[in-house]
């Protein structure tokens, strides 16, 4: 049937008894299977992991710097490990770590959220910081565009 047809007999399920086969044309399937598994693989987005070293004692003009890095990374759309290294004694004054931790979300809080909040590691203190997802120009045209008419509905019903 299969020959007739100019089609390939395919095997299916060779452990069913009695093993179950399908005329199909082979090539096609897999010509179409190779296109889903490029669809798939151009659909799936890998997240790069940017980190960010920071001590304690820290100067301003260099904790000014790196914060402007990791925003500009943030800005790219890449997640920002943001690591505090304790020497010595530091690591008995965690709050100095914390702080510095807290000054970094709060400047960069409108492009990013923080996804995993201060922890103290062995000798670091460690915080994950990721991208806030912006609207595109599209859905902020379609806002603007709906707000507009809103408020024309609104004056009109009055």
């Amino acid at each position: 049937m299969a020959r007739d047809a100019g089609l390939d007999l395919v095997e299916v399920a060779d452990k069913a008894n009695p093993p179950v086969c399908r005329i199909m044309d082979y090539g096609k399937y897999k010509y179409e299977a190779a296109q889903r598994a490029k669809e798939s693989r151009r659909n799936s987005t890998n997240i790069i992991v940017k980190e960010m070293k920071y001590r304690p004692k820290i100067g301003p003009g260099d904790f000014g710097t790196k914060t402007r890095k990791v925003r500009s990374f943030l800005e790219e759309g890449y997640k920002v490990k943001v690591t505090i290294m304790f020497r010595g004694r530091e690591v008995q004054h965690p709050e100095l770590g914390r702080r510095i931790l807290d000054d970094i979300a709060e400047q960069v809080e409108e492009v990013a959220k923080v996804e995993v909040y201060p922890r103290l590691d062995g000798r670091n203190m460690v915080m994950v910081l990721g991208p806030v997802k912006k609207q595109s120009r599209k859905q902020a045209a379609r806002a603007a565009r709906q707000s507009v008419e809103e408020s024309a509905a609104t004056e009109t019903a009055q």
